[in-house]
């Protein structure tokens, strides 16, 4: 009898110990906050920090259940400032317009600290300066800053503008470069480093070497200012696990391109290990952390949109962008 009690007692305390686990994960689960992070384009190297802090669990770790998605119709900046995403990935110049008409997004953090993009041509045809665009046929893919940043370098490379002739509507840079357009706008981290891999020569002219004034922060973070003032917590959460990410993609693009590739099977992983290999020297460059952001960047592209009229009022650097959350 006295063995059946002790066995008894056992089993019971095993029960006990076992609803006792079991209610811890079903609290760990729960505990953690779903968010939402939208994407500006489709995934691509870009977002390799983002995919490596969930793939990781630097995103759990941060309490954080994190679904990234697709933009469809809409815009990041939209979809945020509506509150049907936490965060969401933006462009310098896409936030500047958003605050001029007073939707409520802000900068929380750089992805990459220059400017990577500029004007790529085949370099059969010879266009190896600003000066002989003149007479070429640009492919534009219609973004609000991009004729005016053509027309501004030409101008001062003291060539002609308008003898450029504007293809419009250009978005896939392989099948119309040398085709319908002569040069056009490129991310070399994704279509110069393709091009390489492609065995396609390129003359390629970065834009922030043309005109500081262009050396803008493209892609950026961006959340709602409205959830940046009601839940700072969640803000700093998030950007600790996303700059976790981000370092472990500068330290290990090889592996970061697994992970990538892992989430979103129908990459290229040659093209993604390549681009990772490019952007681990730019996602932190010169800045002191990943994510860091200076007022002047910001204020002196802000001014340049301004004074050529593509955002109706001023807006200060302060009122679009932040440091406060960064790790």
């Amino acid at each position: 009898m006295k063995n059946k009690v002790v066995i008894l007692t056992l089993l019971l305390a095993l029960l006990v110990l076992g609803m006792s686990s079991c209610n811890r994960k079903g609290k760990e689960k729960t505990d953690l906050r779903r968010i939402r992070v939208v994407l500006d384009w489709t995934p691509n190297t870009n977002h390799s920090g983002l995919y490596a802090a969930q793939a990781l669990g630097y995103f759990k770790e941060a309490g954080l259940d994190v679904q990234i998605t697709q933009p469809g119709m809409n815009t990041a900046e939209k979809i945020v400032a509506s509150g049907q995403a936490e965060f969401g990935v933006s462009y310098q110049e896409s936030v500047t317009i958003a605050r001029s008409e007073s939707i409520p997004v802000k900068s929380i953090a750089a992805v990459i600290q220059h400017n990577t993009s500029g004007f790529a041509s085949l370099a059969r045809d010879n266009i190896v300066s600003v000066r002989d665009f003149e007479g070429r046929r640009y492919g534009s893919s219609g973004w609000p800053s991009e004729l005016e940043i053509l027309k501004q370098v030409m101008r001062a490379a003291d060539a002609k503008s308008d003898s450029v002739r504007i293809v419009s509507g250009v978005t896939d840079f392989f099948s119309t470069i040398g085709k319908d357009a002569d040069f056009e706008w490129i991310y070399f981290g994704w279509d110069g480093v393709q091009a390489k891999l492609k065995g396609i020569n390129l003359n390629y002219l970065p834009i922030r070497d043309i005109d500081p004034v262009f050396d803008f922060y493209t892609p950026v973070i961006i959340a709602n200012e409205r959830l940046i003032n009601s839940d700072p917590e969640l803000i700093r959460a998030f950007l600790a696990a996303a700059s976790r990410g981000y370092e472990y993609c500068i330290a290990n693009p090889a592996k970061a391109a697994d992970l990538l590739v892992k989430a979103v099977p129908e990459l290229d992983r040659a093209l993604v290990l390549a681009s990772l290999e490019y952007l681990k020297t730019e996602f932190k460059a010169d800045a002191s952390k990943w994510g860091w952001q200076k007022a002047e960047v910001w204020q002196r592209f802000s001014d340049w949109m301004y004074e050529k009229r593509i955002i109706a009022i001023g807006v200060p650097a302060q009122e679009a962008y932040t440091n406060e959350f960064l790790p």
